[in-house]
C-alpha cells in the first residue's frame, strides 16, 4: 500500500526538517530582502515549491529504476526495504549530530550533480519574480543533502514512478511547515531546529522508526 510510505516521507519531512533549515535556511530567509513586505511569502510558496518539483522529479526517475529491477525479484525488493530502514537510521544519528553519517553521500551528490547546476544560479539572480523564486527553488532542491538522498531511499519501494514522485511530494510537503516559517522569522525558527534537545528528540524518534522499518525488513526475509 502506498499510504504508510506517504506518510513516512511526511514524518521523515516533518521530523528532519530542522536539518533542512540549517542547510537552506539562510537561502529562505534571504528571500525577505529579495521582495517587499508583501511579496515575500509568495516569494517563499513559490522557491518552496520549485523545490518540491525537483524532489518528485528525482522520486520518480529513481522510483522507475528500482520497481524495474524489484518487479524482476522478490529478494531485490526486501533489500530495497532494508535499506530504507537503514537509510532511516543513519539520517536520525546525523540529524543529531552524533556522526556525519550521511557526509560521505552530500559529498558524492555535490561532485556528480550540484557543481555542475549551480553555474546555473547566475540566470536566476536577482530574484525579482515569482518565476525565478521558483525556478530558484528547483534549482537548489538539487543540493546534496544527506536528509532528501535518504528520503529517496524509501521511493525505492515504490511500484511505479508516479508512487516515487508522490513520496517525495509529501516528503516535501513535511519540511513546508519550518521552511516558509524561517523565511518568516527566520532568528526563532532557526535556533529552535538547531537547539541540542530539539535535535536529540526528532532525530532519536526517525532512528526507532527506522528500527521498526528494519524490523519489518527482516521479518519478510526469514518467513
Amino acid at each position: 500500500m502506498i499510504e504508510p510510505l506517504l506518510i513516512s516521507a511526511f514524518m521523515m519531512g516533518l521530523l528532519g526538517s530542522g536539518h533542512c533549515v540549517a542547510m537552506c535556511g539562510g537561502i529562505a530567509s534571504s528571500l525577505q530582502l529579495a521582495a517587499n513586505s508583501n511579496r515575500h511569502i509568495l516569494f517563499s510558496i513559490s522557491y518552496n515549491l520549485g523545490r518540491a518539483t525537483s524532489y518528485m522529479v528525482a522520486g520518480a526517475l529513481v522510483a522507475g529504476i528500482s520497481s524495474q529491477f524489484a518487479s524482476q525479484s522478490t529478494l531485490f525488493a526486501l533489500l530495497l526495504s532494508f535499506i530504507s530502514g537503514l537509510f532511516m537510521i543513519l539520517v536520525g544519528i546525523y540529524i543529531m549530530r552524533l556522526a556525519a553519517t550521511l557526509q560521505w553521500l552530500e559529498k558524492l551528490g555535490k561532485t556528480l550533480v550540484w557543481k555542475h547546476l549551480v553555474k546555473l544560479n547566475k540566470y536566476l539572480m536577482p530574484i525579482n519574480s515569482t518565476a525565478k523564486a521558483l525556478g530558484y527553488g528547483a534549482l537548489w532542491g538539487w543540493l546534496p543533502c544527506g536528509l532528501v538522498y535518504s528520503a529517496l531511499t524509501l521511493t525505492m519501494t515504490s511500484q511505479t514512478p508516479l508512487q516515487g514522485a508522490l513520496v517525495m511530494f509529501f516528503f516535501a510537503l513535511g519540511t513546508f511547515p519550518a521552511m516558509i516559517s524561517v523565511a518568516l522569522i527566520s532568528q526563532r525558527v532557526h535556533a529552535l531546529f538547531n537547539h541540542t534537545w530539539t535535535r536529540i528528540i526528532l532525530g532519536s524518534i526517525i532512528v526507532w522508526y527506522g528500527v521498526y522499518l528494519l524490523i519489518i525488513a527482516i521479518d519478510k526475509l526469514v518467513r
